[in-house]
């Protein structure tokens, strides 16, 4: 006897997302920091209170068009884990050494940002902490920065790469950005294990706290998923996008805290650059790695990233749904 599957009404749908929403806002109301600016803890409430509150009616008035593309995803899964591996085999075949050809130049990258800024110019410590090393901190920084940057350009290419796929009327197209991503993904858990191991090198070994870096992998997942689905989309109309993401991508590394540490900056500075959620996630790899501190701890920083990331998942599941029914005449 078949079991029978259990989906959600769309009433349901709403009425659970609005109980979750009412529970973040109640915990965001009542969270009590004692280290913080009274002004500035009492902003951050009202701001992330109205965000979630005008949420609701605004998933409740499209909730079809913003649970269709998890529907799909999930629905579709099996196929998207066999075209994921397909595509990292592909992306190398022909190559004498295959794969390592993706390790090579983020170590490349890696080494020479080391013997430039701390060999050469001696920066050594551009930490608030003079006990870590600056190789490991900068390494903290960017192997989630190039996950970040890989993840981001292939997924925005998957509509053109898989163009062939997307004229066929029968095939899903909405899971072409995510096996773009998942595909990236093979190559991150590599440079997380590298990362690892050379933090123990340097007497930071693995703890209870290490298990932090799949929460904040899938941080990074569901964030550049949800900007892969405008990005990509847009793609199709408009080619110059690539260029431009390019340019925003070289200018965002030096924005965010990657060869620089938050500490070194006032408190108003980081205020502002805190707006880049990626800031979350680098900082969230170097608490793991050496800080030894749980994602919780930095409350407001957490909601913020999960309220962005929502919106923007949100933003991109609705304009993807608009745009896909004119891919295949462009194409």
């Amino acid at each position: 006897m078949k079991q029978k599957k259990f989906t959600l009404t769309k009433r349901q749908g709403i009425t659970l997302f609005t109980v979750v929403m009412l529970i973040m806002a109640a915990v965001i109301v009542f969270y009590r920091n004692p280290l913080a600016n009274p002004g500035e803890e009492r902003i951050k409430k009202v701001i992330a209170a109205v965000v979630i509150f005008l949420s609701i009616p605004v998933f409740a008035k499209w909730y079809d068009k913003f649970t269709l593309l998890p529907v799909e995803l999930y629905q579709s899964r099996h196929l998207i884990c066999k075209l994921a591996k397909n595509d990292f085999k592909k992306r190398y075949a022909g190559s004498y050494l295959g794969a390592v050809w993706a390790m090579v130049q983020p170590v490349v990258t890696v080494v020479m940002y080391y013997i430039v800024f701390d060999v050469i110019m001696g920066s050594g410590r551009p930490t608030s902490n003079a006990d870590i090393p600056y190789v490991l901190f900068l390494t903290a920084g960017l192997v989630p920065w190039f996950y970040f940057n890989e993840a981001l350009q292939n997924g925005t290419n998957s509509m053109l790469e898989y163009n062939y796929l997307v004229k066929k009327v029968v095939f899903k197209i909405s899971i072409l950005p995510i096996i773009k991503i998942i595909a990236a993904t093979f190559i991150h858990v590599f440079f997380a294990c590298v990362l690892l191991i050379m933090a123990a090198v340097y007497g930071y070994y693995p703890s209870i706290y290490t298990i932090q870096l799949i929460y904040y992998s899938f941080c990074m997942f569901i964030l550049v998923l949800g900007m892969c689905y405008t990005t990509s989309a847009v793609m199709v109309f408009f080619k110059d996008l690539g260029q431009i993401i390019n340019i925003a991508l070289q200018i965002g590394m030096w924005a965010t805290p990657i060869l620089w540490d938050m500490g070194t900056i006032s408190p108003k500075a980081q205020m502002f650059v805190k707006i880049n959620p990626l800031v979350y996630i680098v900082n969230g790899y170097r608490n793991t790695i050496f800080e030894q501190k749980w994602f919780f701890e930095d409350f407001y920083s957490t909601m913020y990233f999960w309220i962005f990331t929502v919106v923007i998942f949100g933003i991109g599941a609705l304009v993807f749904k608009r745009l896909k029914v004119h891919f295949a005449d462009v194409l």
